[in-house]
């Protein structure tokens, strides 16, 4: 336990910090997770519209440093590969012709 008025002083602000930062880690956790559920809905508009905003909060936290900005990186890179598939297996459909085979 803290014997000076310092370190009390510290100490409490120190749990007033860690318990914001609990918060903001939940708040880029759940916005992780409504794109996946947006992702796996399969609206392509949707997933577009929670991928953006989902940077925004990852970027702005990437900033104040709760989160580590390669982690940063690495969580939107993935999400917007997955974004990227999901609309082009979606989106187009196979325009391929059926070609035939010389004998």
């Amino acid at each position: 336990m803290a014997n000076s008025l310092q370190a009390k002083k510290r100490a409490r602000q120190n749990n007033v910090r860690r318990l914001h930062n609990t918060s903001l880690r939940s708040q880029v956790r759940t916005s992780r997770k409504k794109f996946i559920a947006a992702l796996e809905s399969g609206d392509i508009e949707l997933a577009t519209a929670t991928f953006k905003k989902t940077s925004q909060i990852l970027d702005k936290h990437a900033g104040s440093s709760i989160i580590h900005k390669n982690t940063v990186a690495r969580y939107k890179s993935r999400a917007s590969a997955a974004l990227k598939n999901i609309s082009t297996t979606t989106a187009k459909p196979s325009t391929k012709k059926a070609t035939k085979s010389k004998k």
